[in-house]
């Protein structure tokens, strides 16, 4: 199929949330994704049916906007897990949203040991 179709594509922004949320449970070191607003300052991590919950998707003239807030595995290189989880998140944006990616923010909310 080598013909073009004409018009736009609009993909909303809780979409691109569940496809960041996603592609954050894959990355190694990271235990959960959290709500951005920890109450008492205890972090809790969110079943995978609410990944969107923990990430804030905002549109701007030059693309996405993501801020992501984690739980990292205790153990881990903080610096890392976030290099990597910026990788994959851009990748994922990138590639199968094709949507332009003005930046991604990594917000490490707790540390915990994986069970």
């Amino acid at each position: 199929m080598s013909s073009a179709i004409s018009g736009n594509l609009h993909v909303a922004n809780d979409v691109l949330a569940d496809l960041v949320g996603n592609a954050a449970m894959e990355c190694y070191g990271v235990v959960g994704v959290c709500a951005p607003n920890a109450a008492d300052g205890i972090a809790k991590i969110l079943p995978a049916s609410r990944l969107r919950r923990g990430v804030v998707v905002n549109s701007l003239d030059e693309g996405v906007h993501v801020d992501l807030y984690i739980i990292v595995e205790y153990g881990t290189n903080i610096a890392t897990v976030s290099r990597n989880l910026i990788d994959q998140v851009s990748f994922a944006l990138k590639e199968y949203a094709r949507v332009p990616l003005a930046g991604v923010d990594v917000h490490v909310m707790d540390v915990k040991v994986r069970r």
